[in-house]
């Protein structure tokens, strides 16, 4: 599925975020089986968040079409008790989700698990007896999957976030993550000057105030105010989504040609 997300998102850029019946065909028929047909995969883009609807005639990416102030963006921290998603876990979720600049809806749960190193306590402050009783892996991930619909998926460092969240959901048979992912790191770096970019540099530099640093739904908070102040000083370009996804990973070169145009 990861790469019929990628494959569609570049045919929707290439023929301006529509695209039709018998392109979307030639796509993800390549990644069918023969259990599966181009409806089935349609229903599956929907389920896993990738933000696809079906026009008259064809399909067409709802980011490209909506405004990045109007879009939803679920932002999302994850403690774990280890770096590595095949040895490790998700002990902790946070997410907040955002639109028009508001909070409009949160999550947040501790996840169950019977091994937690001291050093991750010493980091989070969670102990093992916050774990016990909470939910199961799965139901704590149902739970983010039923929360984030097709929101855009956002993180500070989003890849680790992303990366370790598509590893646990296919563990437990919940497909992929089809949600566009943007990262605050990356958006920061294009659109105000820091020594650094870490978050927990970034809530001293702009003086957020947090409750507490590596915990899920604080550092979440702290993410979502690292994407309003981006948001700040956004090029007048940057009107849809999807502009501003492409943004969040430009180069120099291609921002600089961007302005010129402008």
């Amino acid at each position: 599925m990861l790469k019929v997300f990628d494959e569609l998102t570049i045919a929707f850029r290439k023929y301006g975020g529509v695209i039709s019946e018998e392109q979307y065909k030639q796509i993800v028929m390549k990644h069918s089986t023969l259990l599966e047909d181009s409806d089935t995969i349609f229903i599956l883009l929907q389920a896993t968040g990738y933000p696809i609807i079906e026009e008259a005639g064809g399909y067409k990416l709802e980011t490209y079409f909506t405004s990045y102030k109007e879009q939803k963006y679920c932002v999302v921290d994850i403690e774990t008790n280890g770096s590595k998603p095949g040895t490790s876990q998700v002990i902790e979720i946070g997410a907040v989700m955002l639109q028009n600049g508001e909070v409009i809806d949160r999550y947040e749960t501790f996840v169950q698990c019977a091994f937690l190193p001291e050093y991750i306590t010493k980091i989070t402050g969670i102990e093992l007896t916050d774990l016990i009783g909470a939910p199961s892996r799965k139901e704590a991930l149902i739970g983010l999957r039923h929360f984030m619909q097709d929101a855009i998926f956002v993180a500070h460092n989003a890849s680790f976030d992303y990366g370790f969240l598509n590893a646990s959901f296919e563990r437990f048979g919940l497909g992929h993550i089809g949600n566009p992912r943007l990262c605050t790191i990356d958006l920061a770096r294009r659109t105000f000057e820091s020594e650094r970019y870490g978050l927990a540099y970034l809530i001293d530099f702009l003086g957020i105030e947090t409750a507490t640093h590596h915990r899920a739904y604080s550092d979440a908070l702290c993410a979502a105010t690292v994407m309003k102040k981006s948001i700040e000083t956004l090029p007048a370009y940057i009107e849809s989504t999807d502009e501003l996804l492409r943004f969040s990973t430009s180069s120099k070169k291609e921002r600089r040609l961007k302005k010129e145009e402008g």
